[in-house]
């Protein structure tokens, strides 16, 4: 097997280096595991691509590459570059260092490169480590992504239906902020919303005197909806979140097309 990876908080972050370690042992000693990912950290960029100014690529290794663009430009300078001559099977985006269950995975350049890798026609899984205080003292804050890493990505890739006519599936996964013998097992479970929580501004001055807004997010720990992401990785549960780019709100096209009858 041939995996691309890449990730949004940088080539050098220690999330990566999980995922590097959970994509060698899927890949086997057979396979083979690229690495394309951001110069710099690149959080929150979601889905940007860098349409308007090229975007310079460094080899740093055998089989390792660092861009200077979001995670989606990565997983596309790693298609039609990096791997031009012989594509990947999967790709793999993370471990992202946080969660990026319930709404966070609007914003989130990990799901970014996943997305990408699912409108080029590829199985593509993003992986998240959502943190707490469980997790603030281990030596490895990722160890419950690299323990479980492995079995439920192949599980995923055991269960996925392939690429038919329309977007592409990808996935979600989000690891619980426990360490990993106390995870209780994967659900399989739908993108949630926490409740009275959002993401806002706060300001603060520089020491020149300018004014500066500062992008601060939410309580994390806020309850979401039962049986949703952010609700089971509370529960100390892996959740795996089938999505697609497909936006529609297909529930309300009936009551709206209506209105213009």
């Amino acid at each position: 097997m041939r995996i691309l990876i890449t990730n949004d908080d940088g080539i050098n972050a220690p999330g990566l280096a999980a995922l590097e370690r959970i994509a060698h042992e899927l890949a086997g000693p057979e396979g083979e595991v690229w690495t394309v990912a951001p110069a710099f950290e690149q959080s929150g960029v979601a889905h940007c691509i860098s349409y308007t100014h090229p975007t310079m690529i460094a080899q740093m290794g055998e089989r390792r590459f660092a861009a200077e663009g979001s995670p989606a430009d990565c997983v596309l300078a790693g298609l039609h570059d990096v791997l031009r001559d012989s594509p990947p099977d999967l790709v793999l985006s993370g471990v992202n260092r946080g969660n990026n269950s319930a709404e966070n995975a609007l914003y989130s350049g990990t799901l970014g490169g996943a997305l990408e890798g699912a409108l080029q026609g590829l199985l593509s899984i993003a992986l998240s480590q959502y943190l707490g205080p469980d997790t603030r003292d281990l030596e490895n804050p990722f160890e419950a992504a690299e323990a479980h890493g492995a079995e439920v990505l192949r599980r995923i890739i055991a269960a996925d239906p392939g690429a038919g006519d329309g977007y592409r599936l990808f996935y979600n996964v989000n690891f619980p902020p426990v360490p990993a013998s106390h995870v209780a097992g994967t659900r399989v479970v739908p993108q949630g919303i926490r409740q009275g929580t959002r993401f806002a501004v706060e300001p603060h001055l520089s020491p020149s005197g300018r004014r500066f807004l500062w992008v601060r997010g939410g309580d994390q720990r806020a309850a979401a909806s039962a049986g949703s992401d952010a609700d089971v990785n509370l529960q100390g549960y892996v959740s795996v979140t089938p999505m697609r780019a497909d936006l529609t709100a297909h529930d309300a096209l009936a009551a709206l097309g209506d209105a213009f009858s």
